[in-house]
């Protein structure tokens, strides 16, 4: 499956759902054509759609972010970037914990169970990824997925899989 389709298609859908929010698609690589990795289209839509969906739900409006995809040494890679406010420190270590919120504030009434972000891990591990999550102070946060990427010239499947 191709990446950058799976990933343009959540930005369709963020601009659909919060269309006053400035929302970007880029290719991180500077690259051309597909980033395909070997998967289940449906989860991995689930984990580009988490992180999306986070990115829409935890920036102040009228904060921008960007959704990009790319290759890197043999991987393909999926970045949700926000110029939020970010996440408070030690945060990016726990927010893949089940039921963990980075603000406990919020309740599952007005964000959700603290379970979108331990699905996605669970969703990328499972694929043979990671996922990280980055907060330099006052600089938002960055989220990035990193898969095995896939080449249609091989006839094997990619290491891990």
């Amino acid at each position: 499956m191709d990446l950058l389709s799976l990933a343009a298609g959540a930005v369709i859908d963020a601009r659909t759902l919060a269309p006053d929010r400035q929302v970007t698609f880029e290719r991180l690589d500077g690259g051309e054509g597909e980033v395909v990795v070997l998967g289940d289209e449906g989860r991995l839509t689930q984990v580009v759609g988490n992180l999306v969906g986070n990115a829409l739900r935890h920036t102040p409006e009228g904060t921008p972010f960007s959704v990009g995809v790319g290759l890197s040494g043999g991987q393909a890679v999926v970045q949700v970037a926000d110029q939020g406010p970010g996440l408070p420190p030690g945060a990016a270590e726990r927010v893949f914990e089940r039921f963990y919120r980075a603000d406990p504030a919020r309740g599952a009434d007005s964000g959700g169970t603290g379970l979108g972000l331990s699905i996605a891990a669970a969703l990328v591990e499972a694929h043979g990824g990671t996922i990280s999550a980055a907060s330099p102070p006052g600089r938002g946060a960055v989220f990035l997925v990193r898969l095995p990427a896939y080449s249609r010239s091989s006839s094997s499947a990619p290491s891990g899989r």
